[in-house]
């Protein structure tokens, strides 16, 4: 089985099929079908289906023409139908892990598609978990599901592995094509032939370790680091505040030495996908050895805290300009998780919105990447259509809780009663008076 594989993926002779076609899948399924596979994405909404089928782009991180010519070409399509899992002999599973609302793990996506898998698995298919998850979850769930639901033995009749997705939505540097992967099976035979099919799609170094747990905690470590050092930086801000010192001069000022400091920002809280995320995957299945993971649940209690830390902000400035939180007008520059894009997943902007309202403000919101937005917690809101100084000068504080280039910071210093700045990017603007940094 494994020489057939490596032979068949040689000569492009694979048919992909990827399950999800969010922000990870189909990225994946675009350079899997550029790189010469024949590729089906699966995915249980009609729309996103719809689109790719007509060869239109609804990813930031993909080509609009790439997509569309691989549809012409017939290189690519889309079905809601899992039945044509049995035309496919490699299959990825890049499907959503949110928390629940006790912060715990949702895996009932992967669970689902798992199961939905398994109805049509074949022999000699190869099977690779991307979403990211607990340690154990690919050897623990996943090839359970597969074995029972197909009747065929993992290593024998088919490989499965853990590929750890890592997608930056609006990276201009690295994407999907040109990202180191790190992969790990549940064989030998399967690292082996996985890898051959990633590095025949993919330019990024290609990497495998022993086993799928070494692989899913791996990238629950990139993400954790993250987290630990954001939440360092955001309580260094804190008390910067208090000592009335800038946290942006103290990092750029560390930030010159050459070696053992890496620059992080502080800012209204952690967005997307991953990095608010994945911290609660690893204490939750810590506990089950009985083992409390301190320093990073005390990272993660700093930032979930930063949006009601930066509404007390507002409050305080608020004051010095002889106004009442509850009533004040409030316009919030970016409701998008991070800087040029329209990803709005986890955004902390949408907490600090939540917050602002619950103690009586009237809050707005001008972000040029996202007109609207309704998040998994019932949570929804428009744009209002442009930034003018007109519309400026009507509210008592503009926030800044992204920072897209694509705004004219000057204007709105210009014409803002108070502004405060949680990302600082108006760093450049000279006139500074009316303007307060986290």
């Amino acid at each position: 089985m494994k020489e057939e594989l490596l032979s068949r993926i040689q000569n492009r002779e694979i048919v992909a099929g990827v399950v999800g076609l969010g922000y990870v899948g189909l990225p994946l399924a675009v350079e899997k079908a550029k790189a010469g596979f024949k590729t089906i994405g699966f995915d249980v909404q009609s729309g996103k289906v719809e689109m790719v089928n007509k060869g239109h782009n609804y990813i930031g991180d993909v080509v609009d023409s790439d997509l569309a010519d691989l549809v012409e070409q017939g290189m690519l399509r889309a079905t809601t139908d899992f039945s044509f899992v049995k035309d496919v002999d490699f299959i990825a599973i890049c499907v959503p892990t949110p928390l629940d609302i006790h912060q715990e793990p949702d895996i009932s996506y992967v669970k689902d598609s798992a199961i939905a898998v398994s109805k049509y698995l074949k022999p000699g298919t190869m099977v690779v978990l991307e979403s990211t998850t607990y340690p154990g979850t690919t050897e623990e769930l996943i090839k359970p599901i597969l074995e029972k639901g197909s009747g065929l033995q993992c290593g024998r009749d088919f490989y499965l592995g853990f590929s750890p997705e890592r997608v930056d939505p609006g990276n201009r540097i690295y994407k999907t094509k040109n990202t180191p992967k790190v992969i790990g099976a549940c064989s030998p035979d399967g690292t082996e032939v996985i890898a051959a099919m990633y590095r025949a799609v993919l330019d990024g170094e290609v990497c495998t370790v022993s086993s799928p747990a070494v692989a899913e905690m791996e990238k629950i470590l990139e993400n954790t680091y993250r987290n630990v050092n954001i939440g360092l930086i955001n309580e260094i801000a804190r008390l910067c505040n208090k000592m009335g010192i800038s946290v942006w001069e103290v990092i750029d000022a560390a930030k010159t030495k050459p070696y053992g400091f890496q620059p992080f920002y502080p800012g209204p809280g952690l967005g997307g996908h991953c990095i608010p995320l994945d911290p609660y995957y690893l204490t939750w299945k810590a506990r089950e050895y009985g083992f409390h993971t301190t320093l990073i649940e005390n990272s993660m209690v700093i930032n979930d805290s930063q949006p009601e830390y930066c509404v007390d902000r507002v409050m305080h400035l608020l004051n010095q300009h002889k106004k009442t939180l509850n009533g004040a007008k409030i316009l919030m520059l970016g409701i998008a998780y991070k800087n040029d894009i329209d990803d709005y997943r986890e955004s902390p902007a949408i907490r600090v919105m939540k917050e602002l309202k619950k103690v009586g403000a009237d809050v707005e919101y001008y972000d040029p990447w996202v007109s609207e937005f309704r998040n998994m917690y019932g949570q929804s809101g428009k744009s209002i259509e442009a930034l003018t100084p007109e519309t400026i000068a009507s509210y008592d504080l503009v926030m800044v809780t992204a920072g897209h280039h694509n705004v004219d910071y000057k204007m709105v210093q210009k014409y803002a009663k108070a502004v405060f700045d949680t990302k600082n990017v108006m760093i450049h603007v000279k006139n500074r008076e009316n303007i307060e940094v986290l």
